[in-house]
């Protein structure tokens, strides 16, 4: 981390005891258990935010199922009539 920066937040007690007991657990510093526990929401928030927006460019495109024939085949699931996977 050549290029760091200090971030100072508030958490409550019961959280702090809980990063402390992972961090004894790891057998690393609570600074390193929280810096990656932030590192690794951030990614998921990127990658939900940059699957919504292929998401939506691939709804303006015309692309993707009719929300009846998911809804049909949801419905389906589970009876002698199990309808198949709908195709884009």
């Amino acid at each position: 981390m050549g290029d760091s920066t200090t971030l100072t937040i508030r958490i409550d007690k019961a959280m702090k005891e809980r990063l402390e007991r992972e961090a004894q657990r790891q057998r690393r510093s609570k600074a390193f258990v929280a810096i990656e526990a932030i590192e690794e929401y951030l990614a998921v928030q990127e990658w939900q935010e940059r699957r919504i927006r292929e998401a939506l460019a691939a709804a303006d495109r015309g692309e993707g199922v009719e929300h009846t024939s998911v809804q049909d085949w949801v419905e389906s699931w589970g009876t002698d009539r199990e309808l198949p996977t709908p195709k884009v």
